[in-house]
């Protein structure tokens, strides 16, 4: 497991985060702290509660990629054939999400996860959510 200081500072800091930046987010599957966006970056940190799962989503243009940090999930991708695969997210395993691949995770203790991407963090679509979300 790679428990760190900067992971509990990170979610300290969620606890506490009120400016622009960082900027904590609630979800219905825990929560995001956006802690860096620029022009050409953006940086989150997602606490994903155990038997929760983020919607099946893609983006147009974003690209993002993920490092587990703790806990333990499953992360659905969609393969270059279009096919989905099933990967077991671990601490410190690397997800890369190319645009316009379907992708969703699943905790199944609870986790967290650093995700850098490009900046555009509106671009999303969900294909399916447990929320009712659109």
């Amino acid at each position: 497991m790679l428990d760190s200081p900067i992971v509990d500072a990170l979610h300290t800091l969620a606890e506490i985060a009120t400016g622009e930046l960082p900027h904590r987010t609630e979800k219905p599957w825990g929560f995001e702290l956006l802690w860096a966006w620029g022009d050409r970056y953006a940086g989150k940190f997602l606490h994903v509660r155990a038997g929760h799962r983020l919607s099946l989503q893609y983006h147009r243009v974003k690209e993002e990629t993920m490092f587990v940090v703790r806990g333990r999930l499953t992360v659905e991708r969609e393969a270059n054939d279009g096919e989905m695969e099933v990967i077991d997210g671990r601490p410190g395993d690397v997800i890369h999400i190319p645009p316009g691949r379907r992708h969703r995770l699943t905790a199944i203790e609870d986790s967290d996860v650093l995700e850098v991407s490009t900046p555009e963090l509106e671009d999303l679509v969900r294909v399916q959510d447990d929320f009712g979300r659109a």
